[in-house]
């Protein structure tokens, strides 16, 4: 795609046609000789090789080839026709362009179709930048796309906080087919700077390309014209006159190129319109190479041919041997011959013929004869198309369909057509068509306007042709005229008139255009123009006229509206009722219509109602009519009537009026029911209701001795009985009541008689049967859930027996017998009853009873609590059950001294007989203590001995019925020592001991032995061995020359035994003649070179506040510290203490400030070595440029860290 011109730097880009068909082909460059079947690279998006060798494709006129020897550039000219290296220095300066120094991620190459959108991205890495980066974007090699930001082209540049990176976008938005190209963004920061180039390619949406002569439609029509280069030919309409190209002679841009210097090959390719100068200059590189002298052919083919479309080339070679056998290629395709390709051979030639050449013969061509072979490449150029018949000038008038017509020298040609220098699109929605017959070329326009009279052109490769058209109005006659019209109000309105011409026109009312709505409607129909008005108002009175477009004669008339009175009453209710409260200001206004307006008379009871100061009086206007009533009374209610009169007529209408107030305040309510926190009360409704009904009432409380009342409802109780809940038990209360209607709230009513909340407790729980027995059954419950403030006194336990009256028996529940009278219940306590636990006594053996329990306090009894089935008064047999707990099944162990305490439950009734044994004996009570109760027994041992192991029998017997458990219990102690220590013998430093365990093992396992050696001299015993398990042990590194004696300890779960058992012989530990060397050690040596312990950390400090930075060091000799802040070494500065402490170095800055910033090194330095340790301190907080100045900061490092500081943190400043 050609980059735009120059003028295009002030302009938008102007639409490009895309290229042909052929053209493209002429784009499509050939591969390397020895790749010959490789497919053709599109020019639009130039190969890794293309780079290398072409130059940007029609580059503008004048900028020659210093454009293309900038740095910055990717494109470069390729190497000199004579060889030479200009183009190898290009090609390194492009290599070192395209390294990134910058780019994170560069754009990349794009595809958009006409009318969509495509975004390019580029990244850069902002981590050693202290300021944004400058970005451009470039089109090919000069536009600088900032200036072009519109509709089309938009820049966005973002900055992530978190990664630290820029991000640069250029979004096209609905592209067109000339803003492909090759585009270019640059960034630079102060001396770093790094580019990147990207192509876009904008395909058609739909369709196909049109066959259009790239070439002939480039091509210059003078030299220094103002659109010389211009490929938009609506430009070429609007910058000059449309004049028919003149013929040029044939030129051989070929040979022109061959015999150019490179400086002038942009300017031929401007002047001769090659649109792919890059793929010509490649070839033509590849045809400068030094040909080798070929051994198989004598004369090979000429460099290049040049063909026109349906023209006829012919390639000769000559060989060297005729023998040789010769091959045609076509793009690496074999070349058979057919009527389009002849071969002939005469001698040594080799003779090619291609017949009727088309633009897809525009290729590379070589022929191979053995193993050598030669090439060229072949150009069809196509003839312009030029125009036959010329446009005529034409003129019409409106409404008419006018045809333009030019024909043009072949068929079905792309021809472009024009208005007044602005390319015409025809479209779905365009009034403009095209029709093509063969030759001919018609521009139809439907319905003609006099927008359409202008300057119309058409324009084909080789030529142009301009027409003019003339659309003019015909003349206008008057059919129909309107006439002046009086309607009734809701009839309906229509104005007519009729014309000569079909032509649209305006309405007007008092001068003003007339907008249709839904009630007005302009229709019209061919030459008839008719305004209707649905249901005529008086607002529709006026004078109308109509205006025909584009003629100044005017149809003017006027309408009348009347209409008899009415009274509108939409407002009120359906029996038109007004509802006024006492007291207030009643101000009715009731809408009146009729024209002309009518007179209102207000009247009640016959009595009229005038106009005048009073304090019920009538106010009339135009359009309404309004009762006034100052301070409405209750004796202001009734029927108000209004009677309405004109020359059309009278209406009459009956208003009633009601006047309401608020409720008298109700009688005093009355507390029937009260409860632990709740009380039930009921009232009656007012005697006088307001005259409105009453809505519900409010409900407030107070304590007694308090004057605060606390409403209890917020939204209306409707009924006449309501339950205050949530007041304190024993605290006395009033209630009181107001009334709520329509219009307010009521004065209250006088406060209820004191009550004060007060409530039984809740039902005792869990009844249940303890013991039962010939005449008395036992009973035990649990305390009820709730009690209440008023406590609880007691329990009442009843009983009755089964079989009374209405007596049934109860379920689960235990809320059956309730239906007994209270008479058959009968108390078991005289008093109330403190405990949850209570025997009945006196009761007859095998009777059946029911038994209730209730709490009593100050409030009376609670519900009953049944229990829920009768009971049988009778001794029921239960087995022995013994319930050995689960540390007593296996052995119990206890030290001697400790204290045995076991408790066996047991179960079993009536009560069981409980008999202890120990291994079959009569335990000694005088030792053991037993105690039995009616649910366990205890054994109980004050200070247990050995004796008092054993087995321990215990046998539960219930009459017939008897339950056995065994307990084994093991008094241990301390061990005695082992019977017998030997040493069996000595050898070198080693003595082998024996021994045999002890007589007393302590009433448990030994778990081990622990040996003790004492030397004969001093018969101090120390510990060799301990929780040794075996009777013989080896003791080892024992001293030689002394005696020794032994002895060995018993161990178990208790310790170790008391005593021990000494060898009765000592081990002598002889001398074998081994002399004692004294060792020699060596001088430690202490010198250690300096080495950090704890490094430094990065470290945040306040600004104003002081900070520290600590490390430690070891080294000897002791290591000199050195401080320094980036590099340079800190010494006698105020801001700065340093001290060195045992190792620990520590650095202080005073008060620092974001200047004190910075990376901080720690140095060491000893005889031995050097070492460094670094941190990085940032203050928080910024300083004024006065505050650095006071703290004696220079000036120019002032203003140099606050531009960084500016630069790093925009967002902050």
């Amino acid at each position: 795609m050609p980059e735009p011109t120059k003028k295009e730097e002030t302009e938008a880009p102007a639409p490009t046609p895309p290229p042909t068909e052929p053209d493209k082909e002429k784009q499509v460059e050939s591969a390397p000789d020895k790749e010959p079947n490789t497919e053709k690279d599109s020019g639009s998006a130039p190969a890794k090789d293309e780079e290398d060798v072409s130059p940007p494709s029609a580059l503008p006129p004048g900028l020659g080839s210093r454009a293309l020897e900038r740095k910055d550039s990717e494109w470069s000219l390729g190497e000199a026709p004579g060889g030479g290296t200009g183009g190898e220095e290009q090609n390194k300066q492009n290599d070192s362009s395209q390294q990134s120094l910058l780019f994170v991620e560069k754009p990349q190459s794009g595809t958009v179709k006409v009318g969509e959108n495509i975004t390019f991205m580029a990244k850069v890495k902002a981590e050693d930048l202290l300021r944004k980066p400058t970005v451009k974007w470039f089109k090919g090699k000069w536009m600088d796309l900032a200036s072009k930001a519109g509709k089309h082209l938009q820049l966005k540049e973002t900055f992530e906080r978190q990664t630290r990176m820029y991000t640069f976008e250029m979004q096209i938005i609905k592209a067109k087919e000339n803003y492909a190209g090759n585009y270019r963004c640059e960034v630079t920061y102060k001396d770093k700077f790094d580019s990147c180039s990207f192509d876009l390619e904008v395909h058609e949406s739909t369709g196909t390309t049109p066959n259009i002569d790239i070439r002939s439609a480039f091509k210059r029509s003078g030299e220094g014209q103002e659109d010389a280069g211009e490929l938009d030919f609506s430009g070429l309409l609007k910058r000059r006159e449309v004049k028919q190209q003149e013929e040029e002679p044939e030129v051989d841009v070929w040979e022109l190129l061959k015999n150019a210097n490179p400086s002038e090959y942009e300017k031929i390719a401007f002047q001769y319109g090659i649109t792919d100068l890059r793929g010509m200059l490649k070839r033509l590189k590849r045809m400068r190479r030094v040909e080798k002298k070929s051994a198989a052919f004598a004369k090979i083919l000429d460099p290049a041919y040049q063909v026109d479309k349906g023209g006829r080339v012919r390639f000769v070679v000559e060989l060297a041997d005729p023998k040789l056998e010769v091959k045609w290629f076509k793009n690496g395709q074999e070349i058979r011959p057919s009527t389009k390709y002849i071969f002939e051979h005469k001698g040594c030639e080799r003779i090619m013929f291609i017949n009727n050449c088309s633009l897809t013969d525009d290729s590379e061509y070589y022929v191979t004869a053995g193993d050598e072979k030669c090439s060229t490449e072949l150009f069809v150029r196509e003839p312009p198309i030029m125009v036959t018949k010329q446009l005529e000038d034409t003129n019409a008038y409106c409404g008419e369909r006018v045809e333009l017509e030019c024909e043009v020298s072949e068929d079905d040609a792309n021809v472009k057509w024009f208005k007044n220098g602005e390319e015409i699109i025809p479209g779905p929605k365009s009034r403009y068509k095209i029709k093509v017959e063969g030759k001919k070329h018609i521009l139809v326009i439907e319905g003609a306007t006099k927008a359409d009279s202008a300057e119309y052109s058409v324009m084909t490769t080789g030529g142009q042709s301009t027409a003019k058209l003339s659309v003019d109005l015909k003349p206008l006659k008057i059919m129909t005229p309107l006439t002046d019209q009086t309607v009734k109000l809701g009839k309906e309105i229509c104005l007519k008139c009729e014309i000569s011409e079909n032509v649209p026109g305006k309405w007007t009312k008092n001068g003003l255009p007339v907008q249709e709505t839904d009630r007005l409607k302009v229709v019209h129909k061919g030459r008839i123009h008719k305004l209707v008005i649905a249901n005529a108002l008086p607002e529709d009175e006026g004078d109308y006229v109509f205006t025909p477009d584009a003629y100044n004669i005017p149809m003017p008339a006027k309408v009348r509206v009347i209409d008899p009175p009415k009274i509108i009453l939409d407002g009120l209710d359906a029996d038109n009722t007004v509802t006024v409260v006492a007291g207030n200001k009643l101000r009715l206004e009731i809408p009146i219509s009729g024209e002309p307006p009518p007179k209102a008379l207000w009247s009640r009871a016959d009595k009229a109602i005038m106009e005048g100061s009073g304090r019920i009086r009538s106010e009339n206007y135009p359009d309404s009519s309004t009762l006034v009533i100052d301070v409405a009374e209750r004796d202001d209610s009734g029927v108000y009537h209004i009677n309405l009169k004109n020359e059309a007529g009278e209406a009459h209408a009956s208003i009633k009026i009601k006047v309401v107030d608020i409720p008298d305040p109700p009688v005093a309510p009355n507390v029937t029911e009260v409860g632990d926190d709740w009380c039930v009360m009921t009232w009656e409704p007012p005697v006088y209701d307001g005259g409105s009904p009453i809505l519900g009432y409010f409900i407030e409380r107070k304590k007694k001795q308090s004057s605060r009342w606390m409403r209890l409802n917020f939204e209306l109780c409707k009924e006449t009985t309501f339950e205050p809940k949530k007041m304190i038990e024993g605290v006395a209360y009033e209630v009181r009541i107001f009334a709520v209607n329509a219009v307010g709230i009521s004065k209250p009513s006088m406060p209820s008689k004191p009550f004060v909340p007060l409530a039984v407790t809740s039902p005792p729980t869990l009844l249940a049967v303890d013991s039962v027995t010939d005449t008395t059954v036992t009973m035990k419950w649990r305390p009820p859930d709730q009690i209440g403030a008023a406590g609880l006194d007691g329990y009442v336990l009843e009983y009755c027996f089964e079989g009374c009256t209405s007596a049934k028996q109860s379920g689960e529940d235990g809320e059956a017998a309730s239906e007994l009278p209270a008479d058959n219940w009968i108390t078991a306590n005289t008093d109330l009853i403190d405990k949850t636990k209570f025997t009945i006594t006196g009761l007859p053996t095998d009777a059946k009873i029911f038994v209730r329990v209730k709490a009593v306090n100050a409030a009376g009894a609670s519900e009953p609590k049944y229990y829920s089935q009768p009971i049988l008064v009778k001794e029921i047999i239960e087995p022995p059950k013994i319930r050995i707990p689960r540390h007593l099944k296996q052995t119990y162990i206890r030290r001697v001294g400790e204290a045995v305490n076991l408790v066996i439950p047991f179960q079993g009734k009536p009560r069981p007989e409980l008999t202890w044994k120990k291994d079959g004996q009569e335990i000694d009570k005088n030792q053991i203590n037993i105690r039995n109760s009616e649910t366990d027994t205890i054994i109980f041992i004050r200070k247990a001995e050995r004796s008092h192991s054993g087995k321990y029998d215990l046998q539960v017997k219930v009459e017939k019925y008897v339950e056995t458990a065994t307990i084994d219990i093991r008094i241990v102690d301390r061990p005695g020592p082992p019977q017998m220590v030997k040493i069996e013998d000595v050898w070198g430093e080693n003595v082998a001991l024996t021994w045999t365990p002890p007589k007393d093992d302590g009433n448990t396992a030994i778990t081990g032995y622990t040996i003790q050696k004492a030397d004969r001299k001093s018969m101090e015993w120390f510990t060799v061995i301990e929780h040794y398990h075996r009777t013989n042990a080896t003791i080892t590194e024992l001293v030689i020359g002394n005696e020794y004696y032994f002895r060995v300890f018993s161990e178990n779960m208790c310790g170790l035994s008391e005593d021990a058992t000494m060898t009765k012989e000592s081990a002598v530990i002889a001398k074998d003649g081994k002399i004692y060397k004294n060792p020699v050690y060596e001088d430690f040596d202490f010198t250690e070179a300096p080495m950090f312990t704890q490094p430094l950390v990065n470290t945040y400090a306040v600004a104003g506040y002081n900070a520290t930075l600590n490390c430690s060091v070891r080294g000897n000799p002791k290591p000199k510290i050195t401080w320094m802040k980036n590099k340079v070494a800190i010494v006698d500065d105020p801001r700065y203490r340093m001290f060195s402490n045992q190792g620990v170095c520590t650095l202080e800055i005073r008060k620092p400030s974001p200047y004190d910033g910075g990376t901080y090194c720690c140095k060491a330095v000893n005889e031995l070595g050097t070492v460094e340790i670094e941190c990085k301190l940032e203050v928080k907080g910024g300083l004024s440029f006065c505050r650095l100045l006071l703290q004696g900061v220079p000036p120019n490092i002032i203003d140099s860290y606050l531009r960084d500081l500016h630069s790093s943190y925009p967002e902050e400043y």
